[in-house]
């Protein structure tokens, strides 16, 4: 493990779990890195008041974040017409958690987009008195026309990058689903504002499409979430808003320097959330790969890394792989900073217990994704009318879900099957399933817990 952040930004540090030894002719090497940022002026997301920005982490205080609210102003926003007040409610609560310095901007969403806070295309710097206007504004919203969620982000990606800041981000709510426009229009414009902001979406009632939403937060880096009775947004906002404001570095990339010969084969956060990051490299010179990681505050996160090493004889040894925290460079001159650093090893070994042993965190981590996908592959065949097929797959992330002590996840599983075992995945379908228990479970399907250490 090396750490090489200043005294006055975050201190990032890298540390690799993995079990280096390899049989002869092995070649598949795992490692589960785990980044942790510490001392950027948050404890546990909530930012402290008096913390200083640093200009070389682009702290997330002040003139150096920008945060831009959509919300879902469609004709569905009316039906019950408490939906619509509670969003209002929601928006104007997360408004009064804006740190002030933060600009900010109100994008009202349907068809098409508008900005209505502050308006003319531009961003209000957080104060008092723009908070008053905001909320006056908020409460001018009513209800009426389409969903159009790509027209919403570029919107807010034009307002975002308007501002000359360094944390970019965006809260997302919508009720329905994205009826007029195209899912290829959508996907343009999430390819067009990736990298460019963070972005948190969250679903109110069960009217939308689970995927669009967790898509667009999955694109954009950002949380995604249901709130099935709306009078539990102001709460989801808040805190929404909280998280934002503790984030004091942005852009953060997962570096992968792999030797001739290596080849990757997949790179994932696993926790908290699973996410694919395979295909989002980018590259970065000779044999290296950039992945993006978003923005961070106080907190910790674990990858998993899977490579594939030429084979090699017994007593050999060779570095598989050199994982660094990159910081781009905030003048542009093209020199980023090295934030931490570690290293995965493959030994080749004839000691068949050290070269077949699992380590423990590489284990839990290829379980909790396997989670993730049963659940989704089991709910996808419930949609379809394959009964046997969903049982299989639900009993199957009953299994892993009890295995690995993710009690929220199980909780869930349990109001869509009825758990006869779960140590061997016995489970029977519910006959009758609410929708928002069942939108709830695909929804947080990649949200795992950390491995006991």
């Amino acid at each position: 493990m090396a750490n090489f952040s200043k005294s006055n930004v975050p201190q990032f540090s890298v540390e690799v779990y993995q079990n280096a030894f390899l049989p002869e002719g092995g070649r598949e090497v795992n490692a589960i890195v785990t980044v942790t940022s510490t001392g950027g002026g948050t404890t546990g997301g909530t930012p402290l008041a008096d913390a200083a920005p640093s200009p070389a982490s682009g702290a997330g205080q002040g003139p150096g974040a920008a945060v831009v609210l959509m919300v879902d102003c469609s004709g569905s926003m009316d039906y019950p017409p408490t939906k619509m007040r509670n969003a209002r409610d929601a928006t104007a609560a997360a408004i009064d958690t804006l740190r002030e310095g933060t600009r900010f901007a109100v994008v009202a969403g349907t068809h098409v987009a508008k900005d209505v806070y502050p308006g003319d295309g531009r961003l209000a710097v957080t104060d008092a008195q723009t908070k008053a206007q905001a909320k006056d504004a908020l409460r001018k919203l009513s209800a009426g026309g389409g969903t159009a969620i790509g027209t919403w982000l570029r919107l807010a990606d034009r307002l975002l990058n308007s501002a000359d800041v360094s944390i970019r981000h965006g809260i997302l709510l919508t009720d329905g689903r994205n009826e007029h426009e195209s899912p290829e229009d959508l996907r343009a414009a999430l390819e067009s504002c990736a990298g460019r902001f963070t972005c948190d979406a969250r679903g109110v009632g069960t009217d939308w499409e689970v995927k669009e939403v967790t898509g667009t937060a999955a694109a954009l880096l950002g949380t995604a979430d249901i709130v099935a009775d709306p009078s539990g947004l102001a709460a989801d906002f808040t805190q929404m808003m909280e998280n934002a404001m503790g984030k004091e570095v942005a852009d953060v990339a997962l570096r992968l320097w792999t030797p001739v010969g290596v080849e990757i084969r997949f790179v994932k956060q696993v926790a908290p959330t699973v996410a694919d990051l395979t295909g989002r490299r980018t590259e970065a010179g000779p044999r290296a790969g950039d992945y993006p990681t978003g923005s961070w505050g106080d907190e910790s996160r674990d990858y998993h890394v899977c490579v594939l090493v030429p084979e090699a004889g017994i007593g050999q040894e060779m570095l598989a792989a050199r994982v660094s925290l990159i910081l781009p460079d905030p003048s542009g001159a093209g020199r980023p900073e090295t934030l931490s650093q570690g290293l995965v090893r493959a030994v080749w070994t004839d000691d068949m217990a050290a070269s077949t042993s699992i380590n423990p965190q590489v284990a839990h981590y290829t379980g909790q994704a396997e989670l993730a996908q049963v659940i989704q592959q089991g709910l996808d065949a419930r949609k379809a009318g394959d009964f046997d097929g969903a049982t299989a797959k639900l009993g199957r992330a009953v299994q892993l879900a009890s295995a690995s002590g993710n009690q929220d996840t199980a909780k869930l599983l349990s109001k869509v099957v009825d758990v006869v075992d779960a140590a061997t995945g016995t489970v029977r379908l519910k006959a009758k399933v609410a929708e928002a228990d069942e939108m709830t479970l695909e929804t947080r399907s990649t949200k795992t817990v950390r491995v006991k250490k």
